[in-house]
């Protein structure tokens, strides 16, 4: 069952069970893997991501401008679409294939980040936001 199917699912089943915040959250998800598929992208685990950050940073919005009720709403969502992604990558996970990328490249200072993201991003796989990505590979590297 593929993500959209399981979402979909989940959906009418909050609307049967007359959850009307999870249920109308849940359309929105369904509504931007549905365009990311007519587009043919195809990659359910990038749309989710990028709903989820959308989310976040709606909820961080709200919080500064003093709306907490809005911004857990956001909150709330961003905390749904979570359960569909793939589990995140343990800190220790992430040092090791971020060495083991920065060894395939060769790279020994901060000018060849670049080279390391294009190595390490793949083997990710949606497993870490790639902030975080970034931050541990400047780590390494000493930037």
């Amino acid at each position: 069952m593929s993500i959209l199917e399981q979402v979909q699912q989940d959906a009418r089943e909050a609307l049967k069970a007359g959850e009307r915040e999870r249920a109308s959250a849940l359309r929105l998800v369904v509504d931007a893997l549905q365009q990311d598929a007519k587009l043919g992208k195809g990659d359910e685990v990038a749309v989710l991501q990028r709903e989820r950050k959308k989310r976040l940073e709606a909820a961080e919005a709200f919080r500064d401008g003093n709306r907490d009720e809005q911004a857990a709403v956001e909150q709330g969502e961003a905390d749904l679409i979570e359960a569909y992604l793939p589990e995140q990558l343990s800190d220790d996970e992430l040092v090791v294939l971020v060495g083991a990328a920065v060894e395939e490249a060769g790279a020994e200072g901060p000018k060849e980040m670049g080279k390391v993201m294009s190595i390490v991003m793949p083997k990710v796989g949606g497993r870490a936001d790639g902030k975080r990505v970034s931050q541990a590979v400047r780590e390494r590297l000493g930037a």
